[in-house]
């Protein structure tokens, strides 16, 4: 039986600048990448009703109203497809900010092509399940308090068995957490193991990953249960495991 081919990655590319689009268009394809690009947020919205996209590439600063922040929120509300900011501002501000609404990662411009795609496949790639080992099943499965974390799906499953959608960083977040319960970890540490490379650590990126994590898997995310904060260390997981 004949093989069918593997399915390319689908990115959409999402700038007002045409010459950054035609650009990263042609970059891409030229790594084997599908590429669909759009240059506002209704254009955006077009391409993820008729593909099927694996990342999005969002500028921050658009025309017509909807900046990228928006368009951030608006994607992040109905799915947790990756999301790369890329902009013009490197202000710090505007990276937490970023990373608060859900962003994956972000980008300043002007930027290295090699660098976008270095960013990009590291995304993807912790995105991807890992293969499945039934004699390692057991290992791949983390239980507490009810709740079921499967490493090799990259699922959140809860009592009541109803799966939790978490986005890249807020799962790698949780995993990170989660196999080490008891064990507290520091902002710069957390910052390297959930990215998998060395970052600039802020301490309101990290603070804005854990306090989207806490609302979708504390019961009270004012008063955590399982995630909780050690004053001026970081943070530490305090789900008790279970079978």
């Amino acid at each position: 039986m004949t093989e069918l081919p593997a399915r390319k990655e689908h990115i959409l590319v999402v700038d007002d600048d045409v010459r950054i689009r035609q650009m990263l268009i042609r970059y891409f394809e030229d790594e084997g990448y599908r590429v669909t690009a759009a240059a506002n947020g209704e254009a955006m919205r077009d391409g993820l009703q008729k593909h099927e996209i694996d990342i999005i590439l969002l500028d921050l600063v658009l025309p017509g109203g909807e900046d990228g922040l928006m368009l951030a929120r608006e994607v992040r509300a109905r799915s947790d497809i990756p999301i790369i900011m890329l902009t013009g501002r490197n202000d710090v501000v505007d990276r937490v900010v970023g990373l608060e609404v859900g962003a994956d990662d972000y980008i300043a411009k002007p930027f290295h092509l090699r660098e976008v795609l270095a960013r990009l496949r590291t995304v993807l790639r912790r995105r991807q399940p890992a293969p499945s080992v039934p004699q390692k099943q057991a290992q791949e499965l983390i239980r507490f308090e009810g709740w079921q974390l499967d490493l090799g799906r990259r699922q959140l499953v809860t009592a009541e068995g109803a799966e939790i959608v978490l986005t890249t960083g807020e799962f790698d977040m949780l995993a990170t957490l989660a196999r080490h319960p008891g064990r507290v970890f520091s902002r710069e540490t957390l910052m390297d193991l959930t990215h998998g490379r060395s970052l600039e650590a802020f301490d309101r990126t990290i603070d804005a990953q854990i306090a989207r994590l806490r609302k979708k898997v504390e019961q009270d995310p004012k008063q955590p249960a399982l995630i909780k904060s050690v004053r001026g260390v970081g943070y530490v997981f305090t789900g008790r495991p279970s079978s």
